[in-house]
Protein backbone atom coordinates (compact mmCIF):
# COMPACT_ATOMS: atom_id res chain seq x y z
CA UNK A 1 0.00 0.00 0.00
CA UNK A 2 1.55 3.32 -1.08
CA UNK A 3 1.68 6.41 1.11
CA UNK A 4 -1.25 8.15 -0.66
CA UNK A 5 -3.61 5.22 -0.24
CA UNK A 6 -2.50 4.68 3.37
CA UNK A 7 -3.09 8.32 4.30
CA UNK A 8 -6.58 8.36 2.74
CA UNK A 9 -7.59 5.03 4.27
CA UNK A 10 -6.35 6.09 7.71
CA UNK A 11 -8.45 9.24 7.44
CA UNK A 12 -11.53 7.27 6.40
CA UNK A 13 -11.09 4.81 9.27
CA UNK A 14 -11.16 7.63 11.82
CA UNK A 15 -14.56 8.86 10.74
CA UNK A 16 -17.83 7.57 9.32
CA UNK A 17 -16.58 6.11 6.05
CA UNK A 18 -20.12 5.04 5.08
CA UNK A 19 -21.09 8.71 4.86
CA UNK A 20 -20.60 9.78 1.25
CA UNK A 21 -20.23 13.44 2.24
CA UNK A 22 -17.50 12.53 4.73
CA UNK A 23 -15.61 10.54 2.10
CA UNK A 24 -15.88 13.39 -0.36
CA UNK A 25 -14.33 15.82 2.13
CA UNK A 26 -11.44 13.43 2.79
CA UNK A 27 -10.82 13.13 -0.97
CA UNK A 28 -10.91 16.87 -1.44
CA UNK A 29 -8.56 17.34 1.51
CA UNK A 30 -6.15 14.94 -0.19
CA UNK A 31 -6.23 17.04 -3.35
CA UNK A 32 -5.82 20.26 -1.38
CA UNK A 33 -2.71 18.82 0.33
CA UNK A 34 -1.35 17.74 -3.05
CA UNK A 35 -1.91 21.22 -4.50
CA UNK A 36 -0.15 22.87 -1.56
CA UNK A 37 2.84 20.54 -1.90
CA UNK A 38 3.10 21.19 -5.64
CA UNK A 39 2.79 24.96 -5.22
CA UNK A 40 5.45 24.94 -2.49
CA UNK A 41 8.00 23.51 -4.93
CA UNK A 42 8.50 25.81 -7.96
CA UNK A 43 10.76 23.19 -9.59
CA UNK A 44 7.86 20.79 -10.29
CA UNK A 45 6.98 20.86 -14.00
CA UNK A 46 3.41 20.90 -15.34
CA UNK A 47 3.83 17.37 -16.66
CA UNK A 48 4.96 16.04 -13.28
CA UNK A 49 2.10 17.85 -11.50
CA UNK A 50 -0.48 16.36 -13.90
CA UNK A 51 1.00 12.91 -13.46
CA UNK A 52 0.84 13.10 -9.66
CA UNK A 53 -2.68 14.51 -9.76
CA UNK A 54 -3.89 11.65 -11.96
CA UNK A 55 -2.23 9.14 -9.62
CA UNK A 56 -4.29 10.52 -6.73
CA UNK A 57 -7.43 10.50 -8.93
CA UNK A 58 -6.94 6.86 -9.79
CA UNK A 59 -6.32 5.92 -6.15
CA UNK A 60 -9.47 7.76 -4.99
CA UNK A 61 -11.54 6.04 -7.67
CA UNK A 62 -10.22 2.67 -6.54
CA UNK A 63 -10.98 3.35 -2.87
CA UNK A 64 -14.44 4.82 -3.55
CA UNK A 65 -15.42 1.78 -5.62
CA UNK A 66 -15.16 -0.35 -2.45
CA UNK A 67 -18.04 1.60 -0.90
CA UNK A 68 -20.37 1.03 -3.89
CA UNK A 69 -21.86 -2.51 -3.94
CA UNK A 70 -21.38 -4.60 -7.06
CA UNK A 71 -24.60 -5.02 -9.06
CA UNK A 72 -25.62 -7.23 -11.96
CA UNK A 73 -26.45 -5.90 -15.39
CA UNK A 74 -30.14 -6.65 -14.84
CA UNK A 75 -30.19 -4.62 -11.65
CA UNK A 76 -28.50 -1.75 -13.42
CA UNK A 77 -31.17 -1.76 -16.10
CA UNK A 78 -33.81 -1.51 -13.38
CA UNK A 79 -32.22 1.43 -11.63
CA UNK A 80 -29.01 -0.11 -10.17
CA UNK A 81 -26.97 0.88 -7.16
CA UNK A 82 -26.39 4.55 -6.44
CA UNK A 83 -23.21 6.16 -7.62
CA UNK A 84 -21.59 9.17 -5.95
CA UNK A 85 -20.95 12.37 -7.85
CA UNK A 86 -18.77 14.86 -5.97
CA UNK A 87 -20.34 18.15 -6.93
CA UNK A 88 -18.42 21.38 -7.24
CA UNK A 89 -19.92 22.88 -4.09
CA UNK A 90 -18.63 20.06 -1.84
CA UNK A 91 -22.02 18.27 -1.30
CA UNK A 92 -22.68 14.64 -2.14
CA UNK A 93 -25.74 13.94 -4.32
CA UNK A 94 -27.38 10.53 -4.70
CA UNK A 95 -27.73 9.60 -8.36
CA UNK A 96 -28.96 6.37 -10.00
CA UNK A 97 -26.68 4.43 -12.29
CA UNK A 98 -28.15 4.26 -15.83
CA UNK A 99 -27.10 1.65 -18.38
CA UNK A 100 -28.76 0.04 -21.39
CA UNK A 101 -27.51 -3.36 -20.39
CA UNK A 102 -24.60 -5.21 -18.79
CA UNK A 103 -21.37 -5.77 -20.66
CA UNK A 104 -21.00 -9.28 -22.08
CA UNK A 105 -17.77 -9.99 -20.23
CA UNK A 106 -18.70 -8.20 -16.97
CA UNK A 107 -21.83 -9.68 -15.31
CA UNK A 108 -21.09 -7.59 -12.23
CA UNK A 109 -19.47 -4.16 -12.10
CA UNK A 110 -18.82 -1.32 -9.70
CA UNK A 111 -19.86 2.25 -10.34
CA UNK A 112 -16.87 4.51 -9.74
CA UNK A 113 -17.24 8.14 -8.63
CA UNK A 114 -17.19 11.00 -11.09
CA UNK A 115 -15.49 14.06 -9.56
CA UNK A 116 -15.91 17.28 -11.62
CA UNK A 117 -12.71 19.37 -11.73
CA UNK A 118 -10.89 16.54 -10.02
CA UNK A 119 -11.49 13.31 -11.93
CA UNK A 120 -10.96 13.20 -15.74
CA UNK A 121 -14.04 13.33 -17.96
CA UNK A 122 -13.29 9.93 -19.47
CA UNK A 123 -15.19 6.96 -18.02
CA UNK A 124 -13.07 5.14 -15.45
CA UNK A 125 -12.30 1.40 -15.76
CA UNK A 126 -15.14 -0.77 -14.51
CA UNK A 127 -17.97 1.62 -15.47
CA UNK A 128 -20.94 -0.19 -17.13
CA UNK A 129 -21.29 0.10 -20.91
CA UNK A 130 -24.19 -0.51 -23.22
CA UNK A 131 -24.32 -3.22 -25.94
CA UNK A 132 -22.78 -0.91 -28.56
CA UNK A 133 -19.74 -0.17 -26.34
CA UNK A 134 -20.61 3.44 -25.49
CA UNK A 135 -19.97 4.56 -21.91
CA UNK A 136 -22.86 4.61 -19.42
CA UNK A 137 -23.77 7.96 -17.90
CA UNK A 138 -24.90 9.08 -14.45
CA UNK A 139 -27.96 11.34 -14.41
CA UNK A 140 -28.00 13.90 -11.58
CA UNK A 141 -31.15 13.85 -9.43
CA UNK A 142 -32.06 16.71 -7.11
CA UNK A 143 -32.18 15.51 -3.50
CA UNK A 144 -35.63 15.37 -1.94
CA UNK A 145 -34.39 15.13 1.66
CA UNK A 146 -34.61 17.76 4.34
CA UNK A 147 -31.22 19.50 4.18
CA UNK A 148 -31.56 20.93 7.68
CA UNK A 149 -32.16 17.47 9.08
CA UNK A 150 -29.04 16.14 7.28
CA UNK A 151 -26.91 18.95 8.64
CA UNK A 152 -28.24 18.32 12.12
CA UNK A 153 -27.05 14.71 11.95
CA UNK A 154 -23.60 15.78 10.82
CA UNK A 155 -22.95 18.26 13.61
CA UNK A 156 -21.68 15.64 16.13
CA UNK A 157 -19.06 14.58 13.58
CA UNK A 158 -17.59 18.07 13.16
CA UNK A 159 -14.74 17.57 15.62
CA UNK A 160 -13.93 14.12 14.22
CA UNK A 161 -14.00 15.44 10.67
CA UNK A 162 -11.60 18.29 11.48
CA UNK A 163 -9.10 15.92 13.08
CA UNK A 164 -9.32 13.34 10.29
CA UNK A 165 -9.03 15.98 7.58
CA UNK A 166 -5.96 17.46 9.24
CA UNK A 167 -4.29 14.05 9.55
CA UNK A 168 -5.01 13.24 5.92
CA UNK A 169 -3.71 16.60 4.72
CA UNK A 170 -0.54 16.32 6.79
CA UNK A 171 0.14 12.75 5.68
CA UNK A 172 -0.33 13.42 1.99
CA UNK A 173 1.47 16.76 2.22
CA UNK A 174 4.50 15.10 3.84
CA UNK A 175 4.56 12.40 1.17
CA UNK A 176 4.63 14.86 -1.71
CA UNK A 177 7.05 17.16 0.12
CA UNK A 178 9.48 14.24 0.44
CA UNK A 179 9.01 13.37 -3.22
CA UNK A 180 9.74 16.93 -4.36
CA UNK A 181 12.82 17.40 -2.15
CA UNK A 182 11.43 19.99 0.26
CA UNK A 183 13.11 18.27 3.23
CA UNK A 184 16.50 17.79 1.59
CA UNK A 185 19.36 19.52 3.31
CA UNK A 186 21.45 22.18 1.66
CA UNK A 187 24.34 19.69 1.50
CA UNK A 188 22.13 17.12 -0.33
CA UNK A 189 20.99 19.73 -2.84
CA UNK A 190 24.47 21.10 -3.40
CA UNK A 191 26.18 18.96 -6.04
CA UNK A 192 29.19 21.24 -6.39
CA UNK A 193 32.66 19.95 -5.36
CA UNK A 194 33.18 20.19 -1.60
CA UNK A 195 35.13 23.13 -0.28
CA UNK A 196 37.78 22.93 2.38
CA UNK A 197 36.37 23.41 5.88
CA UNK A 198 37.58 26.55 7.68
CA UNK A 199 39.87 26.11 10.68
CA UNK A 200 37.93 26.84 13.85
CA UNK A 201 40.96 28.44 15.47
CA UNK A 202 41.38 31.08 12.76
CA UNK A 203 39.89 34.52 13.29
CA UNK A 204 42.07 36.62 11.02
CA UNK A 205 40.06 39.80 11.25
CA UNK A 206 39.21 42.42 13.82
CA UNK A 207 35.67 41.65 15.02
CA UNK A 208 33.21 44.24 16.20
CA UNK A 209 31.51 44.09 19.58
CA UNK A 210 28.58 42.30 17.90
CA UNK A 211 30.70 39.62 16.20
CA UNK A 212 29.89 35.89 16.42
CA UNK A 213 30.21 33.59 19.41
CA UNK A 214 33.68 33.30 21.00
CA UNK A 215 35.63 30.05 20.83
CA UNK A 216 35.42 27.52 23.65
CA UNK A 217 38.31 26.16 25.73
CA UNK A 218 40.06 22.98 24.64
CA UNK A 219 42.42 20.40 26.07
CA UNK A 220 46.12 20.32 25.20
CA UNK A 221 48.16 17.24 24.40
CA UNK A 222 50.25 16.68 27.50
CA UNK A 223 52.67 14.50 25.54
CA UNK A 224 53.89 17.57 23.60
CA UNK A 225 57.27 19.14 24.33
CA UNK A 226 56.03 22.44 25.75
CA UNK A 227 58.17 25.59 25.84
CA UNK A 228 57.31 28.05 28.60
CA UNK A 229 56.46 31.57 27.40
CA UNK A 230 55.11 33.02 30.67
CA UNK A 231 54.68 31.92 34.28
CA UNK A 232 53.66 34.00 37.35
CA UNK A 233 57.06 33.36 38.92
CA UNK A 234 58.60 35.80 36.41
CA UNK A 235 56.34 38.71 35.53
CA UNK A 236 59.16 40.94 34.35
CA UNK A 237 58.25 40.33 30.70
CA UNK A 238 54.68 41.60 31.13
CA UNK A 239 53.69 45.13 30.10
CA UNK A 240 50.46 46.84 31.24
CA UNK A 241 49.32 50.27 29.90
CA UNK A 242 48.54 53.06 32.35
CA UNK A 243 44.81 52.28 32.54
CA UNK A 244 45.34 48.50 32.87
CA UNK A 245 46.50 46.38 35.82
CA UNK A 246 48.58 43.21 36.21
CA UNK A 247 49.13 41.69 39.69
CA UNK A 248 50.60 38.35 40.79
CA UNK A 249 48.27 36.52 43.18
CA UNK A 250 47.90 33.07 44.73
CA UNK A 251 45.10 30.84 46.05
CA UNK A 252 44.43 27.12 46.46
CA UNK A 253 44.61 26.68 42.68
CA UNK A 254 48.18 28.03 42.53
CA UNK A 255 49.90 31.24 41.47
CA UNK A 256 48.52 33.39 38.68
CA UNK A 257 48.70 36.87 37.18
CA UNK A 258 45.40 38.75 37.43
CA UNK A 259 45.14 41.18 34.53
CA UNK A 260 42.45 43.81 34.06
CA UNK A 261 42.22 45.87 30.86
CA UNK A 262 41.42 49.55 31.06
CA UNK A 263 38.22 51.22 29.94
CA UNK A 264 39.91 52.05 26.64
CA UNK A 265 40.14 48.34 25.89
CA UNK A 266 43.94 48.34 26.17
CA UNK A 267 45.61 44.94 26.34
CA UNK A 268 48.35 43.50 28.57
CA UNK A 269 51.40 42.30 26.57
CA UNK A 270 53.43 39.13 27.24
CA UNK A 271 56.87 38.91 25.63
CA UNK A 272 57.73 35.92 23.44
CA UNK A 273 61.53 35.75 23.51
CA UNK A 274 63.59 35.88 20.33
CA UNK A 275 65.15 32.53 21.24
CA UNK A 276 61.68 30.94 21.33
CA UNK A 277 60.79 32.43 17.94
CA UNK A 278 64.01 31.04 16.46
CA UNK A 279 62.88 27.54 17.45
CA UNK A 280 59.47 28.13 15.88
CA UNK A 281 60.64 29.66 12.55
CA UNK A 282 59.36 27.66 9.60
CA UNK A 283 57.30 25.43 11.90
CA UNK A 284 53.61 25.04 12.79
CA UNK A 285 53.21 25.85 16.47
CA UNK A 286 50.40 25.50 19.03
CA UNK A 287 50.04 28.09 21.79
CA UNK A 288 48.24 27.29 25.06
CA UNK A 289 46.92 29.98 27.44
CA UNK A 290 45.86 28.53 30.80
CA UNK A 291 43.38 30.92 32.40
CA UNK A 292 40.13 31.51 34.29
CA UNK A 293 37.86 34.49 34.92
CA UNK A 294 37.73 36.44 38.16
CA UNK A 295 35.44 34.73 40.66
CA UNK A 296 31.75 35.24 39.83
CA UNK A 297 32.48 37.28 36.70
CA UNK A 298 32.68 35.33 33.46
CA UNK A 299 34.29 37.31 30.68
CA UNK A 300 35.34 37.25 27.04
CA UNK A 301 38.98 37.81 26.18
CA UNK A 302 40.64 38.67 22.88
CA UNK A 303 44.16 37.62 21.91
CA UNK A 304 46.46 39.30 19.34
CA UNK A 305 50.01 38.36 18.40
CA UNK A 306 52.95 40.19 16.84
CA UNK A 307 55.87 37.98 15.85
CA UNK A 308 57.65 40.51 13.66
CA UNK A 309 59.15 38.91 10.53
CA UNK A 310 57.44 35.60 11.37
CA UNK A 311 53.90 37.02 11.09
CA UNK A 312 51.02 37.04 13.60
CA UNK A 313 48.14 34.86 14.85
CA UNK A 314 45.20 37.00 13.79
CA UNK A 315 42.71 37.93 16.48
CA UNK A 316 41.28 35.20 18.73
CA UNK A 317 38.28 35.53 21.00
CA UNK A 318 37.41 33.19 23.88
CA UNK A 319 34.66 32.88 26.49
CA UNK A 320 36.44 32.39 29.80
CA UNK A 321 34.59 30.86 32.75
CA UNK A 322 35.33 30.56 36.44
CA UNK A 323 37.04 27.18 36.08
CA UNK A 324 40.68 26.94 35.08
CA UNK A 325 40.86 25.94 31.41
CA UNK A 326 43.18 25.82 28.40
CA UNK A 327 42.67 28.17 25.43
CA UNK A 328 44.61 26.97 22.38
CA UNK A 329 45.41 28.43 18.99
CA UNK A 330 47.83 27.41 16.24
CA UNK A 331 50.20 29.56 14.19
CA UNK A 332 52.11 28.68 11.00
CA UNK A 333 55.42 30.56 11.22
CA UNK A 334 57.28 31.94 8.22
CA UNK A 335 60.67 30.37 7.55
CA UNK A 336 62.66 33.49 8.39
CA UNK A 337 65.08 34.64 11.03
CA UNK A 338 63.33 36.73 13.71
CA UNK A 339 65.07 40.03 14.26
CA UNK A 340 63.56 40.59 17.71
CA UNK A 341 61.22 39.19 20.32
CA UNK A 342 57.48 39.01 19.74
CA UNK A 343 54.41 39.67 21.89
CA UNK A 344 51.06 38.13 22.79
CA UNK A 345 48.53 40.79 23.83
CA UNK A 346 45.47 39.82 25.91
CA UNK A 347 42.42 42.04 26.48
CA UNK A 348 40.74 40.74 29.65
CA UNK A 349 37.26 42.04 28.77
CA UNK A 350 36.18 42.22 25.14
CA UNK A 351 33.03 44.14 26.18
CA UNK A 352 35.07 46.82 28.01
CA UNK A 353 33.33 46.38 31.38
CA UNK A 354 36.51 46.16 33.43
CA UNK A 355 36.38 42.40 34.14
CA UNK A 356 39.60 40.61 35.08
CA UNK A 357 41.11 37.29 34.00
CA UNK A 358 43.71 35.14 35.79
CA UNK A 359 46.63 33.89 33.64
CA UNK A 360 48.33 30.77 35.08
CA UNK A 361 50.65 30.02 32.20
CA UNK A 362 51.36 30.63 28.51
CA UNK A 363 53.26 27.95 26.61
CA UNK A 364 53.96 26.80 23.06
CA UNK A 365 54.95 23.58 21.28
CA UNK A 366 55.81 22.57 17.73
CA UNK A 367 53.00 20.63 16.03
CA UNK A 368 53.98 17.12 14.94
Amino acid sequence: MDAIEKAIRNALEKGNADDRAFREKVYRSAFAALDRALQANPNVTVEVAIKRRKAVQAKIAEIESEYIPAVSGGEQAQGGAPAIELSGNGEAASVPSIAVGPAADAPHSRVLPVVPDIMPDAVLPGAPTDMSGSAGAAAEVAPDRDERRIRGRRLPLTAIFLGVTLLAAVGIGLFFAMQTGVFKTRAQLDTAPPEASPTVNDDDFTPSANSGSPQKPGASDQSRDWINVFSPSDASHVSAPSDAKAEVMKDDTGSFLRIRSGTSGSAISFDVGQGILEKLAGKHAVFDIIARSEEGKETQISVDCNFGELGDCGRKRYAVGQQRNEYLFDVPFADKHPGAAGTIAINSDFDKQGKAVDIYEIRVSIAQ
